[in-house]
């Protein structure tokens, strides 16, 4: 397993890529998988709606404990320092770095998940070691942040995080997160993994921005026109996961903002956070989740699972616009079949909006109702103002 960690017998189906061709990616879809994360990332975005990333929030024992895994990665950096070497990009040293972690992280997970907890370990560490790059390329992209909401969600999904953490889970751990993959991107000279250059909307990282701009979706101290302003990045950055997005950017590119992040500074144009957010998860379903160079290297198992969801279950959407309590976990995200799968014949009925996915979807339709999303062939551009235009279609998103 590329991971290094090895699987321990009978417990659970096997960790394994799935999508190995353009045909699995309609399957891919219309997995659990699939909805449990578009449901976690929705859910996330409605709960932390006018939170400050400085903010005091609940952190649980567990989520201290998950946040100090960080700590020794970031040693990990120390203790292999960068080579010099006359390559520009991709030091060599990362590999050191990335074997060191891949043989340390079992050890960690072993030691913080509860013993009722340990069975999920080695699909948890499949998807922990495959969020920090790859160590033959020596890049990292958004496939791999892909591989971190695996992570954050199969936590939530085995009841190892709980609904009073998702919040923190975002704020905290997802926030962790990006510090230390900027580390390495920095150290190591790490490449872009599939870059577009100037139309894509960042090199390396992509949900920060859409968890960002629900952060501003209330009481935002500032309109979408000003986040490229110097003295709303001075005094934001620190505050708002998109500013400090903006912020990294600046300090890694040149020139003038329009001309370096062009798909960015089309979001200046956009009236309101909350169609920023509905416009991110669009292009987000259309340009990540929907390329197969980018879902044929996503593991799965039994936390994320590519079996099918129910014939007509839909997709949930953010929320946004107004304060409310994190929603529920049962909403956001299913639990694993722990027991034997309830017989169709007894299961409640589906939604009776039915799911259409085709194989290069991932636009949503701005006709669906409140509580789902139907996926359709996109007709119209990628850029993120017609997507955040086509959002605005029902005023109850607002």
């Amino acid at each position: 397993m590329a991971s290094g960690i090895n699987q321990a017998a009978g417990k659970l189906p096997a960790i394994a890529k799935k999508v190995q061709n353009l045909g699995d990616m309609g399957v891919w879809q219309k997995s659990r998988a699939f909805h449990d994360l578009i449901g976690y990332i929705n859910g996330t975005s409605s709960a932390i709606q006018g939170i400050k990333t400085t903010d005091e929030i609940f952190e649980s024992e567990m989520l201290k404990k998950l946040l100090r895994l960080f700590d020794a990665l970031e040693k990990l950096v120390e203790q292999n320092p960068p080579l010099e070497q006359p390559q520009r990009f991709g030091n060599k040293a990362y590999r050191d770095w990335a074997q060191a972690m891949r043989e340390l992280l079992p050890e960690l997970l072993e030691q913080l998940l509860p013993d009722d907890k340990k069975r999920y370990q080695v699909e948890l560490g499949q998807y922990l070691t495959e969020s920090f790059g790859n160590a033959t390329r020596i890049d990292y992209g958004t496939g791999h942040e892909l591989s971190f909401l695996f992570f954050l969600c199969s936590l939530f999904k085995a009841e190892i995080l709980q609904e009073r953490d998702i919040v923190s889970a975002a704020l905290r751990r997802f926030n962790r997160y990006l510090e230390v993959a900027r580390q390495l991107q920095r150290t190591y000279n790490m490449e872009p993994a599939g870059s577009q250059g100037v139309w894509s909307l960042d090199d390396f990282q992509f949900v920060p921005f859409i968890w960002g701009s629900a952060q501003l979706a209330v009481k935002s101290p500032f309109d979408p026109s000003k986040f490229v302003d110097e003295a709303i990045i001075t005094e934001y950055k620190d505050h708002f996961m998109f500013i400090s997005c903006i912020d990294y950017i600046c300090k890694v590119k040149t020139g003038h903002f329009g001309e370096h992040s062009n798909q960015l500074w089309s979001i200046t144009d956009v009236p309101t956070w909350a169609k920023i957010n509905a416009g991110l998860v669009k292009m987000y379903q259309k340009e990540i989740l929907s390329k197969f160079p980018v879902i044929q290297h996503v593991y799965f198992g039994e936390l994320m699972t590519f079996e099918p969801v129910s014939s007509g279950t839909t997709l949930s959407n953010a929320l946004l616009g107004h304060v409310a309590p994190p929603p529920s976990k049962r909403i956001c995200i299913g639990t694993p079949n722990l027991v034997p799968p309830v017989p169709v014949a007894t299961a409640p009925p589906p939604p009776a909006e039915s799911l259409s996915i085709e194989q290069n979807v991932g636009d949503s339709s701005s006709e669906s109702s409140d509580n789902s999303v139907v996926l359709r062939p996109s007709t119209s551009s990628s850029s993120l103002v017609a997507a955040a235009e086509g959002s605005g279609d029902k005023p109850s998103k607002e």
